[in-house]
């Protein structure tokens, strides 16, 4: 039996194999930064050294990747999980891509015999270290079963939304709401400061109505209220996904003005210094443009 494969170790990405390793699943790694890597390894976990090697060794191959153009290189490059690997293997894919991206690599990977499956992942890093994420997954029965006792060890809550690219169009639709109600959230507590609020009273207000949400409730609460904006999920990361968003939206006719609208504000944000920082400071850029104080609990640090 071969090891289980794990492309891509950032903050996501080390969290999840860390929850993977400690639960008797070993790993073959690789990760562009040693680090991680160490890290991983000083659990019991294999360095592969490349991508190559993580073919080479693995059952399994799990990616989690910045974008859809690292995941095809590093899936269907040259010396890529293709060229390395062998039928009856599978590839499992993470990371949030283009829909098209999904669709690509199952094609692809299914000429050569090899399985693949899409389980973007919901929640934030710090649910990925406790082992507590959400998991979207694209598949075939069978690879589903293969993969739910990785998802189990990952996380807590897994839906098997249909065949391959399901799971990466799920994400997308959950990643629109998640990254809209961000940047309402920054829009309101700037008016709130302009206004002059008290900021917790404020906040308990708009957490007693319907107007609520779990980004006010969870991201906004435990980081750039309390003034920590350490990426967890950064601007940046959140501008991709609302242009992917847009442009899956275009490919099959839908009309999301208020995405597009949430994409340039992401820009501004990203122009504006914040593109490393997470994506709840986007209420500290609008304070910013506002000429407001930086909305923050009394009792942050």
């Amino acid at each position: 039996m071969g090891l289980t494969g794990f492309i891509g170790l950032g903050h996501m990405g080390e969290g999840m194999a860390r929850q993977l390793q400690s639960k008797g699943h070993k790993l073959a790694v690789y990760d562009v930064r040693n680090e991680p890597v160490e890290g991983l390894v000083s659990m019991g976990a294999e360095n592969a050294g490349s991508v190559a090697g993580v073919a080479k060794a693995s059952d399994v191959v799990v990616t989690m990747l910045p974008a859809s153009a690292d995941v095809e290189q590093v899936v269907l490059g040259p010396d890529g999980v293709l060229a390395n690997g062998r039928e009856g293997q599978l590839v499992m894919d993470m990371s949030t891509v283009d829909p098209e991206t999904s669709d690509k690599l199952a094609a692809e990977l299914a000429k050569a015999g090899i399985g693949f499956v899409d389980a973007p992942v919901g929640r934030l890093a710090s649910h990925a270290w406790a082992g507590e994420s959400l998991f979207m997954v694209g598949a075939h029965d069978d690879d589903f079963a293969r993969v739910k006792p990785l998802l189990e060890a990952m996380g807590t809550t897994i839906y098997h939304c249909g065949g391959p690219g399901t799971g990466t169009r799920t994400k997308l639709v959950n990643n629109f709401l998640t990254i809209g109600l961000c940047q309402m959230n920054a829009e309101v507590l700037t008016l709130s400061q302009a206004f002059g609020l008290d900021l917790e009273t404020t906040f308990g207000v708009l957490n007693g109505t319907t107007g609520t949400n779990g980004q006010l409730k969870v991201a906004y609460a435990n980081k750039v209220l309390k003034g920590d904006t350490e990426p967890g999920f950064r601007v940046t990361l959140a501008h991709k996904d609302m242009l992917l968003i847009c442009n899956a939206a275009n490919a099959v006719n839908a009309p999301v003005p208020l995405a597009a609208s949430v994409r340039e504000s992401l820009s501004l944000a990203k122009a504006g210094g914040y593109a490393e920082r997470d994506f709840s400071s986007a209420l500290d850029h609008w304070c910013e443009r506002a000429g407001v104080p930086k909305a923050r609990f009394k009792d942050a640090g």
